[in-house]
């Protein structure tokens, strides 16, 4: 689990990033090196990176239901 919640933590940065540069300099990095917005590759990272996102939603909630150390503490004792 702990390696899930770093690859889709990872994923959201990229996706972040890609915003970023298409908000200062309209230039879409994951349609430019995958083919073109509407090639499969980059809709597939576009999913993947939305599904990285919903799947983050979980440790946010517990951090906020229960306190970030304690949902900390928590994930590295439930999931190693």
């Amino acid at each position: 689990m702990r390696m899930l919640n770093i690859i889709t933590l990872i994923l959201i940065i990229v996706g972040g990033l890609n915003w970023l540069l298409v908000g200062i300099a309209d230039f879409d990095l994951v349609a430019t090196l995958f083919g073109g917005q509407d090639s499969a590759l980059a809709t597939i990272v576009y999913v993947l990176v939305g599904l990285s996102a919903l799947w983050q939603i979980m440790p946010l909630v517990k951090a906020m239901s229960v306190g970030e150390t304690a949902a900390e503490a928590d994930i590295g004792r439930t999931h190693r």
